[in-house]
């Protein structure tokens, strides 16, 4: 077990006290919960926080953060995966067609998870047997599946009312989750409008109605993803294919199979997502609802660093984002403009304490800039709100990218040493 500890990556020089990381992310998210707060307070819009929004966040940022706990297990085993977005395709035609066929959405379920591991299936085949170029393996599988799902779709629902090409019909959906007396109790709370208190009460509230079992199942994922990864003898030989194969390989680790597994597990949750967006979502398969969240996915997942409680995060700020442009409008998304402003402020701060002067004035300058678009405009044009989950994506990941590393050997090529 001491030798496969070599595989993984360097140990840091200062040696992080035990539970460091779970409090760091704990910190964070009471950070960001106090901002919001301090942020309806100030501007007035309680849409910032209330249950709704809460709600709405959940079915924004699930199948998302599903396709990135996908991403996250390929590339831990050193695969891209470029491929989600089609996998999320399998998943999101199997997942409608099978729930409908048999009026259950549990079959749906398990036909969308295993539609997405077949997709994880030919990407594996292509990446790891025969050394095809992952990227390339990827977006083959995005076509093949819009392509194919378009067929299936002529080829089933052409004589189905209320179906056709690029739709299915309504498939039912799975059961609501709902704690009998804790809502109603925190109501009052959450309509006080008291600093903090009635943000924490309007989310526990949006936490704890009508919440559907499989974004509870999808939740779970994330927790389970950590433990099965990095507290587990599989997952600690699954993360050194990712790193150093070659290393890997001498100390016996079947590197093929391990690569396999992951890609499979891979294709799986991003199937899981697509049966969220059929049957959850919406409720019905339509052609091109996965609307490029196999690749925001990704983009999650890096924003994460390679880790599920960060990929969370990520899929939580998109998710945030859509919710507050879908619900609240120009106005909700403007009261972000001075969060955003205040936190490139406070990072301007940080980098002149690092010494890093160019940084320092380029974000003061940029927190100008929004602070006077803040105080002359009461909201932003419906436009430039529709796009503001990706905006707020890539400016993440643009302040956060100093700070990220790969696995060292995702994406590359690999064959063994011996026959």
């Amino acid at each position: 077990m001491s030798q496969e500890l070599n595989v993984m990556e360097p140990v840091a020089g200062r040696a992080r006290p035990k539970g460091w990381g779970r409090w760091r992310l704990l910190t964070l998210l009471m950070a960001v919960l106090v901002s919001l707060a301090g942020l309806r307070v100030i501007t007035g819009q309680d849409m910032l926080t209330d249950a709704g929004t809460v709600r709405t966040t959940l079915t924004f940022a699930v199948p998302i953060g599903l396709a990135a706990l996908g991403g996250l297990w390929a590339e831990r085993a050193g695969i891209i995966n470029i491929g989600l977005e089609g996998m999320m395709i399998f998943g999101t035609w199997f997942g409608a067609y099978f729930a409908w066929s048999f009026d259950n959405p549990w079959i749906g379920l398990l036909a969308g998870t295993l539609g997405g591991m077949f997709g994880g299936l030919m990407h594996a085949v292509a990446t790891v047997t025969f050394a095809v170029d992952h990227i390339v393996s990827g977006v083959a599988i995005n076509i093949l599946a819009l392509g194919a799902m378009r067929y299936l779709s002529i080829l089933v629902y052409a004589d189905i009312p209320g179906a056709g090409a690029a739709q299915s019909p309504p498939a039912p959906s799975f059961p609501t989750l709902n704690v009998p007396w804790l809502p109603e109790a925190l109501t009052p709370v959450a309509q006080s409008g008291i600093f903090l208190v009635s943000d924490v009460a309007a989310l526990i509230i949006g936490l704890t109605t009508r919440m559907s079992a499989l974004t509870l199942i999808a939740v779970l994922m994330i927790p389970l993803s950590y433990l099965v990864l990095w507290k587990t003898t599989f997952g600690l030989r699954l993360r050194s294919v990712g790193e150093n194969p070659d290393a890997a390989e001498s100390l016996g680790v079947p590197v093929y199979t391990l690569k396999y597994v992951a890609v499979l597990i891979s294709g799986g949750l991003a199937g899981m997502g697509g049966v969220f967006l059929a049957i959850v979502a919406s409720q019905i398969y339509q052609e091109g609802q996965t609307g490029g969240r196999g690749y925001i996915g990704l983009a999650a997942m890096i924003f994460g660093n390679w880790r599920p409680g960060g990929l969370a995060m990520g899929a939580g700020l998109f998710g945030y984002t859509d919710a507050l442009q879908v619900r609240g409008g120009g106005a909700a998304i403007h009261a972000l403009l001075l969060l955003l402003a205040v936190v490139l402020l406070v990072v301007a701060v940080w980098q002149v304490r690092k010494d890093r002067k160019g940084l320092a004035v380029a974000g003061a300058l940029a927190a100008i800039v929004l602070l006077f678009w803040y105080f002359t405009t009461d909201s932003l044009p419906r436009e430039l709100a529709t796009y503001s989950p990706h905006i707020a994506t890539l400016l993440v990941l643009s302040l956060a990218s100093q700070r990220l590393r790969a696995p060292a050997g995702v994406g590359r090529q690999w064959r063994a040493s011996r026959s």
